[in-house]
């Protein structure tokens, strides 16, 4: 489309000032640097989905989550993901039964029952029976006798052997993955800082690795009673 005569004047006009001031030149190039600077990133951000949090939960369905063995020790009451009952594990499959996530920040509301042994699994994938043989378990354990690792614990490679949070009480737990770092906190409290070597020996273990993977929630046992809400996970 061709432009009128009085605004390529106008255009002409606005080259030949800037070119006589070169003050005004730098100020304008100035500006789109720093304009860039802080917009690109913002740009790549929402272009990759990095940094905006997932709910993994509705609140009302079990919809994106895929439970083992024991299908019906998971339920839903009151808003809030239930386990009780025989050892089972609810993984996150997503909508299209694929969820991987390889660096991230997960966090979640947990209130545990006296007795009661749960934990967090992450980059893990999904099997239909036994303890899950791929990716790290945060430890739910406030007083469940049977086992001295505790909540918190990054189960059976850092652990904690104080209890820290109490029963019949919420407390937050976040698990952040970001290279071969993990670090856990619970309820703001940082309780685990642990950096994965590059040749780590796993005896009993062999799939305890950082590798990517979804998340899975543990029903431990028929006398353990968890809750959970407020499940977010976001992509680093």
């Amino acid at each position: 489309m061709d432009l009128p005569v009085s605004v390529l004047l106008l255009k002409d006009k606005f080259y030949y000032h800037l070119n006589k001031n070169p003050f005004m030149k730098t100020l304008i190039n100035s500006s789109l640097i720093l304009l860039l600077t802080f917009a690109l990133p913002y740009h790549i951000q929402a272009q990759n989905g990095s940094g905006d949090w997932i709910t993994l939960f509705d609140g009302e369905t079990l919809n994106g989550w895929k439970a083992s063995e024991n299908p019906e020790t998971f339920f839903i009451e009151d808003g809030m993901i239930v386990t009780h009952g025989d050892r089972s594990h609810l993984f996150y499959m997503g909508e299209n039964g694929d969820a991987s996530f390889k660096d991230f920040e997960f966090t979640a509301d947990i209130k545990t029952m006296e007795g009661a042994n749960s934990g967090i699994y992450f980059h893990t994938e999904y099997q239909e029976a036994g303890w899950p043989d791929k990716g790290y378990e945060a430890q739910i354990n406030n007083t469940y006798t049977n086992d001295p690792r505790k909540t918190g614990s990054l189960y059976g490679v850092d652990d904690i052997t104080e209890q820290i949070a109490e029963d019949d009480e919420w407390f937050t737990m976040k698990v952040k993955v970001e290279g071969n770092h993990i670090t856990i906190t619970v309820d703001g409290d940082e309780v685990v800082n642990y950096t994965e070597p590059e040749n780590p020996v796993r005896e009993d273990r062999p799939g305890r690795l950082l590798s990517s993977g979804t998340v899975a929630l543990q029903g431990h046992d028929p006398e353990s009673k968890v809750y959970f809400k407020n499940i977010k996970i976001r992509r680093l």
